[in-house]
């Protein structure tokens, strides 16, 4: 009878290690549970994300195919040396005819001093 009384409190105390391990395993795989929902939404949302990149990027794929169609990059760049050209010219156009004005000024003073003197 002893022997059968060791061996119950035996089991009862594996029975405690099962219950107790059962119950740790329920909690993990509720964690996962938890987590693997969380990455699904997550994935859910990069999805929506990912697809506005790919809309944006048809979008500038299809902007870049009709300015391209209008004018093309060699073109921009010379347009752009064109401009800066004509920039140039206007500063130095604008420079001669104030130095001709001021000449112009001069020269009238002059004549005027010397008829007057």
């Amino acid at each position: 009878m002893g022997n059968e009384k060791e061996n119950s409190n035996g089991w009862h105390e594996y029975s405690k290690l099962v219950l107790n391990e059962l119950e740790n395993l329920s909690e993990k795989t509720e964690s996962i549970s938890k987590d693997l929902t969380d990455t699904r939404q997550e994935i859910k949302e990069n999805g929506h994300n990912i697809n506005r990149v790919f809309d944006e990027l048809g979008e500038l794929k299809e902007w870049r195919k009709n300015v391209s169609e209008i004018v093309s990059p060699t073109q921009l760049k010379e347009l752009s040396k064109e401009v800066e050209d004509l920039k140039t010219f206007k500063t130095k156009s604008t420079t001669a005819w104030v130095v001709v004005q001021i000449l112009f000024g001069v020269i009238l003073a002059l004549l005027t001093y010397f008829k007057a003197s």
